[in-house]
């Protein structure tokens, strides 16, 4: 009977094994379904020719020759400039802010995180109606003050920083909630010794905030980062269209690298082409967040 109870209990072990690798397997091929496969296969379409097997550089060095291409690396890097900083400095002083009001500070996070969580094409199209030469709000105010009306998304000039303008909009609410957590667990002891010592506000903030946030700014870099660097929906709702011909206008001032892929891909159906512009932009996500782990996660002492 004992020796029994005890193949029992093997059979039961092994069959709670089995249920745990069956629930795993199901996101395992999912991963592997929508990440890997079409990942390698962009690969792999990137050194040939369409109904071709034959290996070739041609993608790449014609990559390289592309004016259009190195427009869009930097407008790239500007956003990424741009977006990143401003984002989570904006964000960081939304937090402190909310920190020292005594009521309803939930109501104010509420308020600041509600534009993150609106779908992006909504607040797209309403910085676009804001945007609009003719009857924006924007060129309203101005021409009500006697300043001559911009046009925000249709001069060359002044669609990157307008589009950049709702990308830090949207995305300060996430930062300040990220950075709401991190003020949080800072040990109030900390602020109590440094008030003792006669430290000021500027001194607390530089000496015991601003550190201990590290992990908070690291993350909230690595992330923004790579959201910047893979922006396409607001640039693709403000630009396509009306305000140049195809996204990322006008004359390729607003494009980013994944704007630059679609048109490729999509618009010139040059699918293998834009393979290699995918594999590029993997590979500068790769470096990016790599030197962005060498620079900013390092230890303080106290």
């Amino acid at each position: 009977m004992a020796k029994s109870s005890k193949k029992g209990q093997m059979t039961l072990k092994r069959r709670r094994t089995l249920i745990a690798y069956g629930f795993l397997l199901v996101p395992i091929l999912f991963y592997l379904g929508v990440r890997i496969v079409p990942a390698v296969q962009a690969l792999s379409m990137s050194f040939t020719y369409e109904g071709s097997s034959v290996f070739t550089l041609d993608h790449y060095k014609e990559l390289m020759k592309d004016k259009v291409f190195w427009i869009s690396v930097r407008n790239t890097i500007y956003y990424v400039l741009l977006i990143v900083p401003l984002q989570m400095a904006f964000g960081l002083l939304i937090a402190l802010a909310i920190e020292r009001v005594d009521r309803f500070k939930w109501f104010y996070r509420i308020v600041f995180f509600l534009p993150y969580m609106t779908s992006i094409v909504a607040v797209s199209w309403v910085w676009r109606l804001i945007y609009e030469p003719n009857t924006g709000i924007l060129n309203q105010i101005l021409d009500a003050l006697n300043i001559p009306g911009q046009g925000w998304l249709t001069h060359p000039d002044t669609a990157l920083i307008s589009v950049s303008v709702v990308i830090i909009w949207q995305m300060m609410g996430f930062c300040m909630l990220i950075f709401t957590a991190g003020l949080q667990v800072i040990p109030r002891q900390y602020y109590e010794a440094a008030e003792i010592d006669g430290a000021g506000r500027w001194k607390k903030f530089w000496m015991i905030t601003f550190p201990l946030l590290n992990p908070t700014i690291v993350f909230l870099a690595i992330i923004g980062v790579i959201q910047t660097l893979q922006t396409f929906t607001q640039i693709a709702n403000l630009t396509g269209g009306a305000t140049g011909g195809g996204l990322g206008g006008p004359l390729n001032s607003t494009a980013s690298v994944v704007v630059y892929m679609y048109n490729q891909g999509f618009r010139d159906y040059n699918l293998h082409f834009a393979a290699a512009s995918t594999v590029f932009l993997f590979i500068l996500i790769l470096i990016v967040t790599l030197i962005q782990f060498r620079v900013l996660n390092k230890s303080y002492k106290f």
